[in-house]
């Protein structure tokens, strides 16, 4: 069953669409993503070496792609922004009440290297030229799940392309007790 999920988030890894947001000093838009010959093994890889609860995490966001960015917006059926998506991930797969503005979100997890990252980390970006003005979810491979900006969707970004990168603002960790975690496998 973990390998059929795993080749479900390869698939909806490489069908996402990568546009970066709309701001004064944003970049063009970035091609669409495309599945590498080695990702469903690195995906695979990474799902083995996490547990459970990430895996639930990254399972569930993916539920969401397509879903519309509504600022302010916190659920599924009217849209969400990019704090109230990570919240409601969290809230409905590990039971946990996150805080509501991405700064907040931040200040309330545990602080790791870019290096440490693993699915369902946290993935803080300066998009608003203030820190941790924007938050995602880490999905392995480099690239992060997000409500990226009003008339956009959630969608699956690279952290790699210019874009993301310069205004990478840090990663941090939820923990949350797996053994309250549905089981994937």
């Amino acid at each position: 069953m973990r390998n059929v999920l795993l080749l479900s988030l390869a698939l909806a890894i490489g069908s996402a669409q990568a546009e970066p947001p709309t701001d004064p000093v944003a970049a063009p838009t970035a091609p669409a993503l495309s599945v590498e010959p080695s990702l469903l093994t690195r995906i695979t890889e990474a799902g083995n070496q996490v547990g459970n609860g990430a895996t639930a995490l990254v399972m569930k966001s993916m539920s969401f792609l397509g879903v519309p960015y509504k600022r302010g917006g916190t659920q599924a059926d009217t849209g969400f922004d990019c704090s109230g998506f990570v919240r409601a991930i969290y809230e409905q797969t590990a039971g946990l009440l996150l805080p509501r503005k991405a700064s907040e979100q931040a200040a309330a997890t545990e602080k790791i290297n870019k290096k440490d990252l693993q699915p369902g980390d946290l993935v803080f970006f300066n998009t608003m030229r203030r820190a941790f003005s924007h938050v995602g979810i880490y999905v392995g491979n480099g690239k992060f799940i997000h409500a990226p900006k009003p008339g956009a969707e959630v969608r699956v970004e690279d952290m790699g392309i210019g874009y993301w990168a310069k205004r990478f603002d840090g990663a941090r960790r939820v923990n949350v007790d797996e053994s309250t975690l549905p089981d994937t496998r």
